[in-house]
């Protein structure tokens, strides 16, 4: 099945097959994310044009002050990567209002349409950074500052060639651990079993990190169900969510 908020499953980079020898830019330069083609409509560039200023940090290679981000609002602050059109991030923001939500996402129809939720629902704990996530993480964030991590159904690359390509990998995995205050989690989720299997050794692998499940960990109560996940989930499919906390 495939969610909203992810890259298709079954839609790889064009002349991926011929690329399969060589090097992939995951392992040349660790990145966040595949780019993907899309339409931004006229709705979207409004909300670009109107909230944007507003709801968008630039991104910049210096640190970030995450207070002033957020116009001065103080608390905990959850990473977002990769958050497709944006429908679950603006259901959790007003789930958890007291939470900060920096998210980051480069396919620009997503962004232009999580900034047309935000002024629908008046939305104030989120902003948005249109750019990867590995930068953010090395050049804005510093180390410990961070409540929690969402990776929600990322691009499983079916393929076993193509495995290498996806994102939660050891060294992605300790780089997000490291941002982690004590006590902050990273929360994945997929609807690809063999997906769920590989973060399941890779998130239990790093020394940081502790499970907060005997395995698989139940659904959090703040993470909505789509209708895709919905009718999937009553056609028999699987759905698994990992919760991780920082040691």
């Amino acid at each position: 099945m495939t969610f909203p908020d992810t890259v298709p499953h079954d839609s790889p980079p064009s002349d991926d097959d011929a690329a399969d020898n060589k090097p992939h830019p995951l392992h040349r330069r660790l990145k966040s994310f595949v780019k993907r083609a899309g339409r931004t409509t006229d709705g979207q560039a409004r909300a670009f044009a109107e909230l944007g200023p507003l709801f968008l940090i630039p991104y910049k290679p210096e640190p970030l002050d995450l207070t002033a981000a957020f116009g001065g609002r103080t608390g905990p602050t959850v990473l977002e990567i990769g958050f497709g059109m944006g429908e679950a991030t603006a259901h959790i923001a007003t789930v958890l209002p007291e939470t900060n939500f920096l998210c980051c996402e480069v396919h620009e129809p997503g962004v232009g349409a999580l900034l047309k939720r935000i002024g629908e629902q008046s939305i104030t704990n989120i902003r948005i950074c249109a750019h990867d996530a590995v930068d953010v993480l090395d050049h804005m964030l510093q180390p410990g500052s961070l409540a929690g991590v969402h990776v929600f159904f990322p691009d499983p690359w079916h393929k076993k060639r193509h495995n290498k390509r996806r994102l939660i990998q050891p060294e992605f995995v300790k780089k997000l651990a490291g941002h982690l205050q004590p006590g902050g989690y990273i929360h994945c989720a997929t609807d690809w079993q063999p997906y769920a299997e590989q973060m399941l050794e890779v998130l239990s692998a790093e020394s940081l990190l502790r499970n907060t499940a005997e395995g698989y960990a139940p659904k959090p109560g703040y993470r909505p169900l789509t209708k895709f996940e919905n009718r999937g989930l009553k056609l028999g499919h699987g759905v698994w969510d990992l919760v991780f906390q920082r040691a």
